[in-house]
């Protein structure tokens, strides 16, 4: 089942997004889908949703409203800010350098109007490069450089922001103001007209280099001590190499961006990890079958059958690091990269995925021993090929697939030490790791609107060191 595809090319550039994402329609401004904590400890992770709501620049295209989920964390070396991740290279109170991968949301489907029927498919993408900041009491100054990791429209872009922040109480606003540089390999691609698209109609066009300009304001409001909500806005005024385009109609788009997210942890106090688990790091290796049930309420409860829809196996190795640590829940940030097996259907192939992680523990009556965990895992899964239980169960529903998938994990187990006394087995955990990709019942543009998707369940091994 399914088409084998496994060339070097395309294991290059899975790699490339996997490491970026570690480190993501309407045309929105990536300022108004910027998402920042506010405010909260280094290393809290939050999580949440946003619904993006604009106007594209297409013929025919009209107010676009979608679901975002979003993975936050600002840690000291990596964070997450909705629709862009990154690493950053290097960091003091006023400057700071970042390697960065960001969505692209821009996207035409020949198929939304008659008046594109003839065009190829412009696809989104996600985009990685470089982000330098600058901050003052004055404000913020950033620039940034970003080119295609996924070869669609080839081309790069260049971003120069000014922001400046206000603080009224409980709210944060942060009004915008943005130049953006497009080369023409990016405009030709999402504005420009082939030869072989022409029509008496429709002259061939080729935009050449374009010089947009953006501005909006970010606002955040602290619901409850862990609640908040946001509501971002702002306006994107198009180059006339681009509003000249015969495939485009707006010269002003207008966006935003509104939503809620939950911040983990003490947000009131400083991160906390006792100091014998300060530099506490986790790995893990697990390894099973696809099912046939979903995660909920079936594989809660035990339900644990093989799937008959395609004859899989899965094997992962996970390294975790402890985020914040306490007596009944520990928080992990955590990369994962599975392996699937499925030669009878398609090439094997690896599948990158980072989350966090929620670790409740449970202890044996009156004491401090510890008698099991159970987690629950929260986060993105981009698969270099779509499994094939993915496919034959969305082909069934006449239902699109993604690479790019929303990952759930639910994790049980206990501590070897209650079964042994060896020290080769201290701070190490067996039990099963059920793992779980989906697209948020096709709600998500950005999970490639996919109502579905796929589970298997696994036994692990982990151990903190």
């Amino acid at each position: 089942m399914g088409v084998r595809v496994a060339s070097s090319r395309r294991a290059v550039r899975a790699v490339l997004l996997a490491v970026s994402l570690a480190a993501a329609s309407a045309a929105f401004s990536s300022e108004v889908e910027r998402i920042p904590i506010i405010d909260a400890p280094p290393g809290t992770p939050a999580l949440g949703g946003g619904l993006r709501i604009g106007t594209g620049p297409y013929l025919g295209d009209e107010v676009d409203v979608d679901l975002v989920p979003l993975y936050l964390y600002e840690g000291r070396f990596l964070f997450a800010h909705g629709t862009e991740f990154g690493a950053h290279l290097f960091r003091n109170d006023t400057f700071s350098v970042s390697a960065l991968a960001r969505y692209r949301f821009t996207s035409l489907d020949p198929e939304d109007d008659v008046l594109l029927a003839g065009l190829e498919e412009r696809e989104q993408t996600i985009d990685g490069g470089v982000e330098v900041q600058w901050r003052g009491e004055w404000g913020e100054l950033s620039g940034d450089w970003v080119t295609d990791l996924r070869n669609r429209h080839e081309g790069e872009e260049f971003n120069f922001t000014y922001r400046y922040r206000w603080d009224v109480g409980s709210w944060m606003f942060s009004p915008f103001v943005t130049m953006t540089l497009q080369d023409d390999d990016l405009t030709g691609y999402y504005y420009g007209v082939s030869e072989e698209e022409a029509t008496p109609e429709r002259l061939a066009y080729d935009p050449g280099n374009a010089r947009n300009f953006s501005w909006g304001v970010n606002a955040w409001y602290q619901l409850t001590d862990h609640v908040f909500l946001f509501g971002n806005a702002g306006f994107e005024a198009l180059d006339s190499p681009i509003r000249n385009s015969p495939i485009v109609e707006e010269d002003l788009l207008a966006s935003a961006f509104v939503g809620a997210g939950y911040l983990f942890g003490n947000v009131h106090k400083p991160t906390h990890r006792p100091a014998e688990r300060a530099h506490e790091w986790s790995w893990r290796v697990n390894a099973g079958y696809a099912a046939k049930e979903n995660i909920f309420p079936y594989l809660m409860v035990g339900k644990w059958d093989r799937s008959d829809k395609a004859n899989t196996d899965i094997a992962g190795l996970t390294v975790g690091k402890l985020l914040k640590g306490g007596p009944r829940v520990d928080f992990y940030g955590k990369l994962a990269l599975f392996r699937h097996f499925e030669h009878e259907y398609q090439d094997d192939f690896w599948n990158y995925t980072g989350y966090v992680m929620a670790m409740g523990k449970g202890y044996l009556p009156w004491s401090d021993k510890l008698a099991f965990r159970y987690g629950i895992g929260f986060g993105v899964s981009y698969a270099e090929s779509v499994p094939a239980v993915e496919q034959i169960k969305q082909a069934e529903r006449d239902r699109n697939t993604s690479h790019l998938l929303n990952y759930l994990e639910f994790q049980a187990d206990f501590p070897l030490e209650r079964i042994s006394e060896s020290r080769l087995v201290r701070n190490c955990f067996t039990g099963v790791t059920v793992v779980h990709r989906s697209g948020i019942f096709g709600s998500a543009d950005i999970l490639g609107e996919v109502s579905g998707g796929s589970d298997w369940v696994t036994l692990h091994l982990e151990c903190l060191r």
